[in-house]
């Protein structure tokens, strides 16, 4: 049987569209402007075609003069994907009317138009007007959203809106990764941690769905732990990995930053560790090595970093001179540590012995990390740093005051590395809880637990005398409604409830060989499955009466596991 692709000629693209379309319903209408009648037809479910002839419709008519008809709809969660709106008649003296569509991750967003309180259409067109005839269907851009106005914009004219839907643009893949335990809490963070990462998975591994629709090699470490933790292998992590790497020449920085360019190396060592895949490390050699040269190119005889500017650690350091400096001689050492592995792997002994001796002589220096509790977690985790004291002096005092969501599965490691399991429960409960209490379905681009004092929920029309938490806070490139509600490299709560609370640890490539050392802090009980190349595992830990811990797991053939 001949097929399409078969009878025509077409010059097909390699990158083909691999995502699902799933058509939602508004769950909410939040408000009406104007007149503006039957608006809980569209809360229906509606046929996507067009029908011709009366079946009902919800009517914005605006006269000569007056409030333009508009409505604020609500689609219950953040989503990714399309407006589709059927219009079946259109009543005006050029029988087309303007329709505008604004899209907002919070509600207020949806009320601010373009330019205001930094309100933009970059990366994907929030805000458009359309023009629109009688029985059409209009259908917009892709744009990361939750809200929508919908306003109709010339006099003397009038629509009827047959049938709305959102067109759910996602990955159809199974979470094959699982949390559970004593606390609702946390396992609402773990579910909204996952599906954050979920919706950046289009295409390509994005930073963000609204606002940087971008792969990023920096964003993509947490990313693509909690990949690997929620939905095993999936094949889109080395296709974002191998666009940026073919995208790069040998001798450049990754994204322009010395910083992402350390990432990378961090990555593939996690990605190798994790799905134990040696032909693809092996199509890594030639850049590894030129990549790890370009940065041991960048360290003085003492051993010090000296990396040029652009030198970016994570927005909320990006004045702190003392801590960028600490956080790239931090992270220089686990690029080291990660690539002399790899090299090892791929035989490369001469590249692996200046890496050691590199990582000896770098030893002997200990910058200090200006205060900041991101740079103080990588000297920790990287091993420069000593991991008690750190979090004692400086990590863990104000609790989650003072956290990024970029850096937030860091500086939870890193309270674990101290053994402070329980300050890191309390931190995850505070900080992306706190996401929760205002209204959040995925995590943000950043947070700040101050933003919460007087602050209304985002799914609501801030009322007089409260804070309206999007629209005023924010910093550098994500001020006000720049802000991204929805960033990947927010769902660090999935990695480090699995690693450090079920307590699985890879000690062979390819998930062969398990390491399980649960730590519960206040839990009475936790448990869980982690998606591995061979299979899932099973996991359950529950306290006893009389405070130790029971472990119970299954685990697929292949796998040793070494009980703690």
């Amino acid at each position: 049987m001949r097929r399409l692709t078969d009878v025509m000629p077409f010059a097909a693209s390699r990158d083909q569209d691999e995502r699902a379309r799933l058509n939602l319903l508004p769950v909410r209408i939040v408000r009406t402007w104007g007149n503006v009648t039957n608006a809980e037809w569209l809360l229906e479910d509606r046929p996507l075609q067009v029908f011709m002839g009366k079946c009902g419709a919800c009517r914005l008519e605006n006269g000569a003069e007056g409030e333009k008809a508009a409505l604020l709809i609500d689609f219950g969660r953040e989503l990714h994907g399309n407006l589709r709106l059927t219009v079946s008649s259109v009543e005006s003296a050029s029988r087309r009317a303007r329709v505008l569509i604004r899209f907002g991750e919070s509600a207020m967003e949806a009320l601010t138009p373009v330019g205001q309180m930094n309100a933009t259409n970059d990366h994907a067109v929030r805000d458009h007007v359309y023009d629109i005839g009688m029985l059409s269907t209009t259908e917009t851009n892709e744009s990361g959203f939750r809200f929508a106005l919908i306003e109709l914009e010339d006099r003397d004219a009038a629509i009827d809106i047959q049938a709305l839907h959102m067109t759910f643009i996602y990955r159809d893949i199974p979470y094959l990764g699982s949390f559970e335990c004593s606390d609702p809490l946390l396992e609402e963070i773990w579910k909204t941690a996952a599906y954050t990462v979920h919706l950046n998975m289009q295409n390509y591994l994005w930073d963000g769905i609204k606002r940087d629709r971008l792969a990023w090699q920096g964003d993509m470490h947490t990313e693509i732990m909690a990949i690997e933790n929620a939905f095993g292998a999936n094949p889109m992590v080395p296709k974002s990995l191998d666009f940026l790497r073919d995208g790069t020449p040998k001798d450049e920085w990754i994204n322009g930053y010395s910083s992402y360019t350390l990432w990378w190396i961090v990555i593939q060592a996690e990605w190798y560790r994790y799905t134990g895949d040696l032909t693809y490390l092996r199509q890594q050699k030639d850049f590894l090595m030129a990549q790890l040269a370009l940065a041991m190119a960048h360290v003085d005889e003492a051993g010090v970093e000296r990396f040029p500017e652009f030198r970016f650690l994570d927005w909320k350091n990006l004045e702190n001179k003392p801590a960028t400096h600490a956080g790239l001689q931090a992270l220089l050492m686990m690029a080291l540590k990660d690539g002399m592995v790899l090299l090892d792997v791929l035989g490369e002994g001469e590249l692996s012995r200046k890496c050691l001796a590199l990582i000896e002589k770098m030893h002997s220096y200990v910058p200090d990390c200006g205060g900041s509790k991101q740079a103080a977690a990588l000297l920790s985790l990287s091993g420069l740093g000593d991991a008690k004291a750190l979090n004692r002096d400086i990590i863990a005092p104000g609790g989650a005051s003072g956290y990024s969501t970029f850096m937030g599965y860091y500086l939870l490691a890193a309270k674990a590395k101290a053994g402070d399991w329980q300050g890191a429960l309390d931190d995850l409960r505070d900080y992306w809880g706190g996401m929760l209490k205002l209204g959040a379905t995925t995590f943000w681009e950043d947070f700040d637990l101050d933003w919460m004092e007087n602050a209304a929920r985002i799914d609501e029309i801030t009322p007089e005398g409260k804070v309206d938490v999007h629209g005023q806070y924010g910093a550098f490139c994500y001020e006000h409604y720049r802000h991204s509600l929805c960033h990947g490299w927010a769902s660090g709560p999935v990695p480090f409830l699995a690693r450090h609370i079920l307590g699985i640890t890879v000690l062979e490539p390819g998930c062969k060989r398990l390491r399980i050392e649960p730590h519960l802090g206040d839990l009475e009980y936790a448990k869980g499955t982690f998606p591995t190349p061979l299979g899932v595992v099973r996991v359950s830990h529950t306290r006893k009466d009389d405070g130790t811990v029971c472990t119970e797991y299954d685990s697929p053939e292949g796998i040793v596991i070494d009980l703690a």
